[in-house]
């Protein structure tokens, strides 16, 4: 009894010792990037009341932790200079923190097209051994970690060398790297992708208690209360494929796929799963903006994308209590074969949900790659086009630098006779297309929502005319609604091509599916 006695006693002191001690959240590390010219939150847990101080850059601020035992303190807003310095926060104990930057810090987030590492894309391997950019930090957040199959922190802050970059984001990277050679300070990524991650994985449950939104969160419940069962039958389902495949290989043959794991053992599917443990631990790390990447496993509810995403951009603005930080939006790309006809396609229909939201929500933005994707590839290879097009559209419209964020965009469409007269913003020096031909991808509708191939003409610096031999009165114009269309020509001086459009509203092939 005294032996058990006094290991309880020796647990406690342990416990109450390692408790006792002052922290910061995963995201406050060495060779970290702090936003300049804005306020920068630093904060942590310690014991109820205790006080701390925060010294970095000729600043020392002081508070108390709470009767929760959390404490922050906010930076005065500090310019860049490229000198690392070091932070020191003191309470009970002191933390050290080296080789911090004052500069441009990014969030990168999305599923598989943001998460693709840079070894699987055009020239990988020759980007990784010349990848060293001292100016360049980055924090790549583990899957793993965060979904606690293996413990530790979600990640650290790493400068950028060809051992940090291996498992990071291709197209973050790029990012990157062009924008700290364009703005010529230093520049801290953050990472944070889940491949075949649905939108609704991404947003906090309280944001989706309307009609629209709460299918997603009853999906979710559904699936964690089959999960027990699932796993039974999935294990059960693996075991008789592995005798398979080994009967197969045995007789040189080259076995099916195994089995795809059930979407309820899929444990980044649920309502916010994401948010909690990818999103949440890094707020409010102070940020300039964010670039988004997501939208390929919302294809089959392409309509309620057109809620979602606006939610998930409203909650995360709202959680970090930034009012309207710069979002970025990267548009899905060609993908699938072309078509001869124009269709009326769901994943058309995905891609104008992001327009819509670019168009309609403050502070937003498109990056167009309706020309980069592989037909049959949804993991195209080229992530450096796509890198510099997200650092474009920052450019103009976060840093307002003198440059176009990318090809025209669609204003409005007024019928006029046989004819439909577009109307487009950004167009720089005038409308243009790619290769000097006619601009192609256009189609037309009338009343009966049949669509007809048409023809296009330029006739002023924003507008054009289009028109269909088969289409005697046009209410509806669409520009490059295919999956893959084959020769999205119209831009402007950037050369990007304008996004994908249409003019109507019409259910699509998703009307009502939540």
């Amino acid at each position: 009894m005294k032996k058990q006695l006094l290991l309880s006693l020796l647990i406690f002191f342990i416990l109450s010792n390692a408790n006792a001690y002052t922290t910061v959240p995963d995201i406050i590390t060495d060779s970290m990037v702090l936003q300049q010219n804005i306020r920068v939150p630093v904060w942590g847990n310690a014991l109820p009341g205790e006080s701390v101080t925060v010294a970095f850059n000729h600043q020392l601020k002081t508070t108390k932790a709470g009767n929760d035992g959390k404490w922050m303190v906010y930076l005065d807003p500090m310019h860049a200079d490229g000198i690392m310095q070091t932070m020191v926060i003191t309470g009970i104990n002191t933390i050290r923190l080296k080789g911090i930057l004052i500069g441009e810090v990014w969030l990168c987030s999305g599923q598989s097209n943001m998460q693709l590492t840079l070894s699987l894309t055009n020239k990988g391997d020759s980007v990784i051994a010349s990848a060293n950019y001292p100016m360049v930090r980055l924090f790549n957040i583990s899957r793993d970690i965060a979904f606690h199959h293996h413990h530790g922190a979600i990640g650290v802050w790493q400068n950028c060398t060809p051992s940090s970059v291996k498992e990071f984001s291709a197209a973050a990277y790029y990012f990157a790297v062009a924008l700290q050679q364009k703005l010529n300070v230093p520049v801290g990524i953050i990472n944070c992708s889940f491949g075949g991650s649905e939108a609704e994985a991404w947003i906090p449950q309280s944001y989706l208690h309307s009609s629209d939104l709460q299918p997603c969160i009853d999906r979710g419940k559904m699936w964690i209360a089959e999960r027990a069962k699932v796993q039974q039958e999935y294990a059960s389902t693996i075991h008789e494929w592995k005798i398979y495949a080994e009967k197969e290989r045995a007789t040189g043959r080259i076995p099916k796929d195994a089995p795809h794991q059930p979407e309820a053992l899929r444990e980044y599917r649920p309502a916010a799963s994401i948010y909690k443990n990818m999103i949440r631990p890094l707020i409010p790390f102070a940020i300039r903006g964010n670039i988004w990447y997501q939208g390929e496993n919302n294809e089959d509810r392409a309509e309620q994308y057109g809620i979602l995403l606006p939610t998930l951009i409203r909650a995360w603005r709202e959680k970090w209590k930034e009012a309207d930080f710069p979002f970025g939006i990267v548009q899905l790309p060609n993908f699938r074969d072309a078509k001869s006809e124009p269709a009326d396609e769901a994943w058309s229909h995905l891609r104008d949900a992001q327009r819509w939201t670019s168009d309609t929500v403050s502070n937003t933005g498109l990056i167009v790659t309706i020309d980069i994707g592989e037909a049959h590839n949804i993991h195209y290879k080229d992530k450096l086009d796509l890198g510099k097009r997200m650092c474009r559209w920052a450019l103009a419209d976060v840093y307002h630098l003198h440059t176009l964020p990318g090809g025209p965009v669609f204003e409005k469409a007024e019928a006029s006779g046989r004819n439909m007269i577009v109307t487009f913003k950004l167009n720089g020096s005038g409308l243009t297309t790619t290769d000097g031909k006619a601009p192609q991808e256009f189609a037309l509708a009338g009343a009966d929502h049949h669509w007809h191939w048409a023809k296009a003409k330029i006739i002023n610096k924003k507008q054009m005319v289009v028109w269909s031999a088969e289409v005697r009165k046009p209410v509806a114009v669409r520009y490059a609604f295919n999956n893959d269309p084959k020769d999205p020509n119209l831009t402007n001086d950037s050369k990007i091509p304008a996004s994908p459009f249409r003019s109507d509203n019409w259910p699509g092939p998703t009307h009502g599916k939540r």
